[in-house]
Formats: structure tokens, sequence, C-alpha cells
């Protein structure tokens, strides 16, 4: 178990297509799942896809802190609570046309934000990390964080969703005088 370096916009490993998990008995995608989540939790995420950390596996995971730690994360404080989810080979499938406009950063993308247009409810199905079905429908907060770690799975990063670059910048900017943590 560790923390492992988290790779910034730029490195061509963030662009590629990651490949299907096949294997869900093996000990490489338990400890794959152990460093994702120290990392994420270490990072104050909310989210991390296996491409972020160099591993080109379809496997996201997501959530934000329990109801015990003040159920906010320091970079979504205002966010409604996610539950903690494993998702391996991640299908999504929107629930109508209708989007929503929201802030977003990225672990990949340091001290910056930008506001990303997201389908506003969707399903979506996959495996947990023992390859049981995974099948939900969600909306709003969740639906975003479920888009955006799963866009990174087909080499997307959330500039490239973006319809207005004036509304993208460093935290600090954007945010004077609010604390928003970004790293």
């Amino acid at each position: 178990m560790s923390v492992r370096t988290v790779l910034r916009m730029g490195d061509a490993r963030l662009q590629r297509v990651a490949a299907p998990v096949r294997d869900f008995g093996g000990e490489e995608l338990r400890e794959l799942l152990r460093d994702m989540c120290d990392t994420m939790e270490a990072l104050n995420g909310v989210g991390l896809a296996a491409p972020q950390i160099g591993v080109g596996l379809r496997v996201v995971i997501f959530g934000t802190p329990p109801a015990q730690d003040n159920g906010q994360n320091l970079r979504y404080p205002d966010a409604d609570a996610v539950p903690y989810t494993v998702l391996v080979n991640p299908v999504i499938t929107p629930l109508g046309e209708q989007y929503e406009e929201g802030w977003e950063g990225c672990l990949s993308l340091p001290g910056l934000r930008g506001v990303v247009p997201r389908f506003l409810h969707i399903r979506y199905q996959g495996h947990d990390e023992y390859g049981a079905l995974i099948d939900r429908t969600v909306s709003g907060f969740h639906a975003r964080v479920v888009q955006h770690e799963c866009d990174h799975l087909d080499g997307i990063l959330y500039p490239m969703r973006m319809t207005d670059m004036s509304r993208f910048g460093y935290t600090a900017e954007l945010f004077p005088g609010r604390e928003v943590q970004d790293e």
C-alpha cells in the first residue's frame, strides 16, 4: 500500500484508452485498488482513475468522506455525499439529454478549475473488485464524478469537455478569499 504519483496533464499516458480488466481474483487488482485508495485519500480527492497513476486499466474509484468525517471533502465542500465505490470496466448510459454545468477540478490538473457540462442523470454499470455487478442510476454531483472519472479511461481530461474557456483558471484566482483545496 502506498501513495502513488498522479500523472499531470501533458503526460501522454493520460491520453490513452485503458484496457478492460480480465482478472478479478488476482493480487495485482487488489494492490492497485489499495494504492488508488491511499492516493485519493492523501490528496483529498473524490475520485481517481487507474490511468492517473500510470496503470492502463479500466478501473475507477470514487466517493466522498463518511458522515463521521463531517461528510465533506476539502476540494468540494458543498457537494452531496457519494458512496465509496470501486467500479471496474464501467459503462455509462445517459438518461435523457439534460445537461448541467458545474465546476470541476482534477488531481491531474492541480490548482485549476473549470466549468464542464455533464449529463444530469446517468445509469452506470460495471463490476466491483470481486466481479459482482454494479448497476446504479444517479444524478447531480454523483453523476458528475462518475462521468469525470470514466472519461480518464478513454484518455479525456475535463478541459476537453469545456465549452467556455473563460471559465477555466487557477482556483486562487477564480475564488479569491475562499479556501478551496486543490492539491
